[in-house]
This record gives structure tokens, C-alpha cells and sequence, in this order.
């Protein structure tokens, strides 16, 4: 499906572009589902992705070592069995590689691919009141216009670059983790410097280590990570996994996490050290962020998190033979799991390896980024690639590049100038026929995606049903109701020990960012039965409005 060109190949005037029904922003998880849902519900919709291909997070994010951390047999669509019958992960963890293979299946299965527009970055979005249409002009300066628009643009899709001073005069090869050349890259014999040590640093550190002559790795906030016990998945892992998917699906539908996995029944403040223990030992050999969640009140209250604290610095005391290097691995400034824990693959071991430095930022800082390497206020470092793992603008990022205008002369960036403002994460007020995925305001990067996009995309199509059914031309969310949402927000992330950590949970990685608490961290489970609520109930909190306006 290809819209119709406001000009022909000789620059001649045609005819206005159509308006749809729908236009997807996004080609990943979210953005996938909703065409093909969209579609098989009858509307006519358009996909844009600025990407060559359908994948998103997983089509960008090619770097050595990446890997998902919620288990490969949930983080897979739950909509049709058929497509769970007939797709078998090979293990339990799955690469990069096997997910885009997967978004790469499903794409061909329900052929996806032609309902998008590839390598088209939007540039801009304007609703226009007169007739209710969302316009969106692309880069290549190409328009497209549809009644609702959907912002399918993913939780971590908007890289950062650090502010170094010369941090464009290195002659070297430079690398984001984020946007990884499709081709190989061989750092064999060569002198690397990683900058970062979030989830993507510490998954590609290892990788990079058995290649390169050397590593040095530039860390400015430790990060808990916890090793990721992964296996390729056995016929009877396969006759299993099918046996029992109806069920976990049942069980991860209004779950937590939206993943079946739960916490002990008891909090950590109330069983004693041996059971704790035991408790942890099973978590950590489990593998993963699961860690996090080995207790109820892990997260909620400081004595039970000191308890797996405490347990994660002696495993890493334990695994690390230098014991100020151990000592700098260890996070001083924030609560065990507070910052999402990363699920690695060696890297506490390849610390004893002899070709692996850490230089510790918060001791010593760097002070220029030159053409032979990088300087610290302490000693210079000669390298032959530096490669960038240094996170994103979450959450917010992508949408605020864009920065929609809305309605009454709203603009993205000043409704969010103090923080985001959504109801149920999902529409913004100022903001009508517009639709957020897997951004502030909702579970997103807390859950499973997976999961979760399917039950945001399919809230977000009823709405959009229900309009098209009754004749509304506008559905916006009211600014009370948002309101409430965020504040809501906003109390229930108080009685966590989230907010005491400056991650980007909290906007605190981009400078002039306001810090504020942005997914909701109630529960996927809690967020669906509300969202069911407020469905069920018409769609309480919104605005409809018929207005004669239209096409």
C-alpha cells in the first residue's frame, strides 16, 4: 500500500494525499501489531519508519551481545497460537539476532511490510481542528494525513551523545551501541574504549574483550547486572514450552510484570537469614532483572533491599579477583534494582582478564576526548575505536523530537515542559485522535513489551472504533482526567525506592530533563484492569466530539 505522491516523477501537481483512518509511527513491536490489527479490523492504515526494515529496538540495536532479559518464550506475540506453534526459539535468553528474525517472520506472516513506509523519519505532526485530521510531513518533506495517529515510537529509540569536550576530533573508529553498522566489525588487535555501563555496556563488554587487544572501560555509574544462566532450549523443551503456553499466557495477562514469574510469598523483613538466603542464591542462579523481585518488599522498603544489596556486593566480591576493582563496581548511590539490573553474559569474570581495564569517571573524570584517544584528569588512554553505550533519551525522546501540535495551539514540548502529562499513558490533553505506545504514563519498559504493546494497541483501537462505529470525530483524553493520572503516578512511585535513584526512569541522564518518575509502577496487571475499567465505562475520562469535521 503506497500513499498517493503530491507530485509525479516530473514535479507535476496530483491530487492531496488520502486520508486515513490510521498512521502507525514505528515499525517495532508495537508499531507491527498495530497495522496488522488494524488492517484485519478493516481500517485503512499507513505505517512510517524511519528504519530500512520492520524491528525497531532490535533492527538499531545490533550490537555484540545484545540480548533480551525477559525469557524468549514470553517475549514473543501472544495473538495468534498458531504463530506460537510454529516458531521454535532455539534458547532460553534470545539474541538480537533470533528476535529480528522472529519480527522478521512475523512481518512476512501477515505481511506487514506493505502496509509501511520505510527509511521515512517524520519531521513534524499538526492536527488540524477545522477537519479533525492529524497531517504528518516526513523529512523528504512528503505529507500524509489520517483521523487518529498512533506514536508507536518505542521507550528507548531517541540515542544521546555524550558532552565531551572534542568528542568529534577522535581519528579513530567510532561506534554507537545504538546504531551498530548492519555489517561485521572486527576489533580484532585493536584498542577499545567503551564509554557506558548500562545494559547495552555491560552486554557488549565481553564480546569486545575476547576480540580486542585491549578494553578500557569508562565508567561513570556503576550498575547491578546479574549473569544470565542461559541454554539452548531441548526437544522436550519445545514439547513443553507449547504444552504450557495457554496457561502462561493466562497468567502473564494481568501479571506484574506481565510475565508469569512472582516473588516469594513472604517479605524479606519477615522470613529469616537462611531462608532469605536461599531465596536470593535462587534468583540469582534463575538469572536476570528477576533479582529484583526475588521479595515482595524489595522495592518498597530499605531494610528488605539492603538484604539483596548486601548478597549482590559479596557475589561480586566473590567473582572479581582486584578488590578495588570490585570495590568500583559497586554501586554506592542508589537502591539494588532501582535502576533496571542488567542481565549479562561474564561480565564480573572478564574484570580478571588481563587485557580489561575499568577507569572510574566518579575518581577520575575525563577531560578531553582527542584524535589518538581520551585524556582523564589522571592519565591518557591511546585507542584505536571508541564505542558510545551511553542510553537515550527514554521515554519521552522520541515523541518530543517530533513535538507534535495539537489543539487550542498546544505544543508537545510546552504540556511537557514540566514532565509528562498522560492519561493512562496512553492520550495527552491538547492532543486530540492521538495515541502514545509504551511512553510516560504507562507500565512500558517495567513490563513485558510484548505484552504490553498488545494491550495498549488494542485499548487504542477500540477507541478508535468506537469513534469510526458512532461518527465521533475527535477523541481527546480531559485535562483533569490526566491530571489525576499523573498524580496518581506520581503517589505511587513515592512509596517506592525508585525515586531515589537518578536513573532515566527519572529523565536524569538528560541535562535540563525534569525529573520526574515517568512509567507507572503499579503493576502491568493493576494498569490493565483500570484501562479495562475506563473502556468499559465508554471511555471515561475522554472527551468525543462530533463536529462535522472529516475528510
Amino acid at each position: 500500500m503506497n500513499p498517493t505522491s503530491a507530485h509525479d516523477q516530473e514535479g507535476n501537481q496530483m491530487s492531496a494525499a488520502p486520508t486515513r483512518d490510521l498512521l502507525v509511527v514505528g515499525a517495532g513491536i508495537a508499531g507491527m501489531y498495530a497495522v496488522h490489527k488494524a488492517t484485519e479490523s478493516g481500517l485503512d492504515v499507513l505505517g512510517l519508519e524511519a528504519g530500512s526494515d520492520v524491528g525497531g529496538t532490535w533492527y538499531f540495536n545490533r550490537y555484540p551481545g545484545a540480548r533480551c532479559d525477559v525469557e524468549s518464550v514470553d517475549y514473543s506475540y501472544s495473538f495468534d497460537r498458531e504463530l506460537e506453534k510454529e516458531w521454535q526459539w532455539s534458547e532460553r535468553f534470545a539474541t538480537q539476532a533470533e528476535i529480528w528474525s522472529y519480527l522478521d517472520h512475523v512481518a512476512d506472516r501477515y505481511r506487514i511490510r506493505e502496509r509501511f513506509l520505510f527509511d521515512t523519519r517524520v519531521a513534524d505532526a499538526v492536527f488540524d481542528e477545522a477537519t479533525s485530521t492529524w497531517s504528518v510531513t516526513t523529512e523528504a518533506g512528503e505529507t500524509h494525513r489520517a483521523k487518529f495517529l498512533m506514536m508507536a515510537t518505542g521507550s528507548l529509540s531517541e540515542p544521546i551523545k555524550p558532552r565531551l569536550a572534542g568528542v568529534d576530533s577522535f581519528a579513530g573508529e567510532t561506534y554507537f551501541t545504538a546504531m551498530w553498522p548492519h555489517e561485521p566489525v572486527d576489533l580484532t588487535g585493536k584498542r577499545v574504549g567503551l564509554i557506558g555501563t548500562g545494559s547495552s555496556g555491560i552486554q557488549a563488554a565481553p564480546i569486545v574483550a575476547r576480540q580486542a587487544r585491549s578494553l578500557t572501560i569508562f565508567q561513570r555509574t556503576a550498575n547491578y547486572t546479574v549473569p544470565a544462566p542461559n541454554r539452548v532450549f531441548t526437544e522436550e523443551d519445545q514439547r513443553k514450552i507449547q504444552e504450557e503456553y495457554p496457561h502462561r499466557r493466562e497468567v502473564s495477562a494481568y501479571a506484574a510484570a506481565a510475565s508469569p514469574h512472582v516473588s516469594h510469598t513472604k517479605k524479606a523483613t519477615e522470613v529469616d537469614a537462611e531462608e532469605r538466603r536461599a531465596a536470593f542464591e535462587a534468583r540469582w542462579a534463575e538469572g536476570g532483572v528477576l533479582f529484583s523481585k526475588t521479595f515482595p518488599d524489595q522495592s518498597s522498603d530499605i531494610v528488605a533491599n539492603d538484604y539483596a544489596r548486601e548478597f549482590a556486593e559479596q557475589k561480586i566480591r566473590e567473582i572479581v579477583q582486584d578488590p578495588q576493582v570490585a570495590d568500583d563496581l559497586i554501586p554506592k548511590d542508589y537502591p539494588i534494582g532501582t535502576k533496571r539490573i542488567v542481565t549479562d553474559s561474564g561480565y564480573y569474570e572478564m574484570f580478571n582478564r588481563d587485557n580489561v581495564e575499568l577507569v572510574n569517571l566518579r575518581r577520575d573524570p575525563i577531560t578531553e576526548v582527542t584524535d589518538w584517544g581520551i585524556k582523564t584528569e589522571q592519565g591518557s588512554y591511546e585507542l584505536d575505536v571508541i564505542i558510545f553505550a551511553t542510553g537515550f533519551d527514554a521515554l519521552t525522546g522520541a515523541l518530543t523530537r517530533i513535538d507534535p501540535k495539537g489543539a487550542r495551539g498546544a505544543r508537545l514540548s510546552d504540556v511537557w515542559a514540566d514532565g509528562p502529562v498522560t492519561y493512562l499513558g496512553m492520550g495527552i490533553p491538547g492532543f486530540p485522535n492521538l495515541f502514545s505506545i509504551s511512553g510516560p504514563g504507562a507500565p512500558g519498559v517495567l513490563a513485558n513489551m510484548m505484552t504490553h504493546s498488545e494491550q495498549q494497541v488494542d485499548w487504542c483501537l477500540a477507541l478508535l472504533q468506537t469513534c469510526h462505529e458512532q461518527g465521533i470525530d475527535t477523541a481527546e483524553p480531559r485535562q483533569d482526567a490526566a491530571e489525576k493520572w499523573t498524580e496518581h503516578l506520581e503517589e505511587v512511585a513515592s512509596k517506592t525506592l525508585f525515586v531515589r535513584a537518578a536513573s532515566w526512569y527519572m529523565g536524569a541522564n538528560i541535562e535540563g530533563k525534569k525529573q520526574t518518575f515517568m512509567p507507572y509502577i503499579g503493576g502491568f496487571g493493576t494498569f490493565r484492569k483500570m484501562c479495562d475499567d475506563v473502556r468499559d465505562a465508554g471511555f471515561e475520562g475522554y472527551v468525543l466530539t462530533t463536529n462535522g469535521g472529516g475528510q
